[in-house]
């Protein structure tokens, strides 16, 4: 899987130990590369339009939205992985929601988990519910 290898991620320390915002540091990258990706698979269009577009599904209230699309087929584990994210003590940027940001950086937190892991069909499962 993309890098893994390369930095030899869970040889030295298993994705569950971590910190939750090193998860969503990492997730926050893996989300986006999923989002650009998808949004220009099946189009040409202008760079302002691709931009406006992601900017859309990266938000922090698409990706709440997003969560509440997953809830339901998250494991307990997985379930686990983002309260730790949401959790945890961040400041929302200025025209974020609070409660959104939160959700955000757990759902964040759960794609950068699920990433170390390696765990690459149950992260384009996951990752497959995001709609344009």
């Amino acid at each position: 899987m993309l890098f893994l290898d390369t930095f030899k991620i869970g040889e030295k320390l298993p994705p569950n130990q971590y910190s939750a915002l090193e998860l969503a540091y990492i997730g926050d990258a893996i989300y986006e590369i999923y989002v650009r990706t998808m949004i220009i698979a099946d189009t040409n269009c202008p760079m302002k339009k691709l931009h406006k577009e992601a900017t859309n599904l990266v938000k922090a209230k698409a990706q709440a939205d997003y969560f509440r699309a997953i809830e339901g087929i998250l494991t307990e584990e997985e379930m686990a992985v983002f309260k730790r994210g949401r959790n945890t003590n961040s400041r929302p940027p200025k025209n974020a929601d609070l409660i959104d940001y939160k959700i955000a950086t757990g759902v964040e937190a759960l794609i950068g988990y699920t990433y170390l892991k390696g765990d690459e069909d149950r992260l384009n499962v996951l990752l497959g519910y995001l709609k344009k």
